[in-house]
């Protein structure tokens, strides 16, 4: 298993035991994801890729690879993920460099057949 496989699976256990436990907490939170990622004036699409940035600048790999792959899940292009992740680049400095190259890899993993055409 990868990199990107393992932080995804590890999400998704820690997502399960929470629901497992009830947490009210947990639920909560879940309930302000879906309500911020509603479509609304701006478009999910739009949304993840705003989060995209955000993951980008706080270093943060499992929201980096939960949000390259949603943008993607939404229709984001190719380019469209890479300007988010450069907007997250500018905003995070040197650290953000560092979640960038790893943003990369998912990118990669997302739109290997756009990149094959660069």
């Amino acid at each position: 298993m990868n990199r990107i496989d393992e932080i995804a699976q590890q999400r998704n256990d820690g997502h399960w035991n929470l629901v497992r436990f009830r947490s009210k907490v947990y639920d909560a939170a879940q309930a302000v994801e879906e309500a911020t990622f509603a479509d609304g004036t701006l478009s999910r699409k739009t949304k993840e890729l705003i989060a995209v940035g955000i993951a980008i600048q706080s270093n943060s790999e499992p929201c980096i690879q939960n949000h390259v792959e949603r943008a993607a899940e939404q229709g984001a292009l190719f380019e469209e993920v890479l300007e988010a992740i450069e907007v997250g680049i500018e905003m995070g400095g040197a650290l953000a460099r560092e979640s960038a190259r790893f943003a990369f890899l998912v990118l990669d993993r997302m739109y290997s057949r756009e990149i094959l055409k660069i």
